[in-house]
């Protein structure tokens, strides 16, 4: 993706391992209307997979992946329903 995008939600797990970014994301995702942006901020590898793996279960719209202002990835998420 090109340049930051505005979200509507950014998720700061930062440190946080498999699979806690995922748990903060399921707990929180409601939280944003339906058409709206998640960002999960996180260090941990394993985010690469499993936030669109989530996606894929929950049926959720997984968009791509930037980074925040600090270089860290943030994997963007758009809900659904």
């Amino acid at each position: 993706m090109a340049g930051p995008t505005t979200v509507d939600l950014e998720l700061d797990c930062r440190g946080m391992l498999c699979p806690v970014p995922v748990i903060h994301l399921g707990k929180r995702y409601a939280e944003v209307p339906v058409g709206g942006l998640i960002g999960v901020v996180a260090t941990d590898v394993a985010a690469r997979t499993d936030v669109p793996a989530w996606c894929r279960m929950r049926g959720q719209e997984y968009v791509g992946e930037d980074a925040a202002p600090d270089g860290t990835p943030r994997y963007l998420v758009r809900r659904l329903r």
